[in-house]
């Protein structure tokens, strides 16, 4: 469903809403058990994007750039995997253009349902959903920011 960076970049962002304070990526890359080296090109990418920011020093890490009320899933990954929309005719044909078959336009149907779903999925609801287990439930959970 989506790409293996994704689900990294989400794990990453969801153990730094659950983190007041600055994460470096060796602490940020094992509680989410995302490989550092791996770990460090997504946070880049989430750098670049304005998610996350970037702190040098004694008690420099990572940490986000907006509070996960206001940070979406679908924020996420298209920061790091955009979710690709068919908008033409993948098969190039002609005739089709934008007015596309019956398998493509139901596969985007089903695209923009996901799409939809992660928009409306924030960082901060995924912390605090009343059933089922925390996000990386193996790992201490400090203070979750609002």
């Amino acid at each position: 469903m989506i790409s293996q960076t994704a689900e990294y970049a989400l794990r990453a962002v969801t153990y730094l809403a659950d983190h007041t304070a600055a994460q470096t990526a060796n602490a940020i890359a094992k509680g989410t058990k995302v490989p550092v080296g791996y770990l460090a090109k997504i946070l880049q990418g989430l750098v670049r994007s304005g998610l996350v920011t970037s702190q040098r020093g004694l008690y420099g890490g990572f940490i986000l750039a907006r509070p996960p009320k206001e940070l979406s899933v679908h924020d996420v990954v298209q920061a790091v995997a955009p979710l690709m929309r068919i908008e033409r005719c993948p098969l190039g044909i002609a005739g089709h253009g934008t007015n596309l078959c019956p398998l493509h336009r139901n596969l985007d149907n089903a695209m923009a349902t996901v799409e939809q779903a992660f928009r409306r999925l924030t960082i901060h609801a995924l912390l605090n959903q009343a059933h089922g287990s925390h996000p990386l439930c193996g790992f201490p959970h400090p203070v979750t920011k609002a």
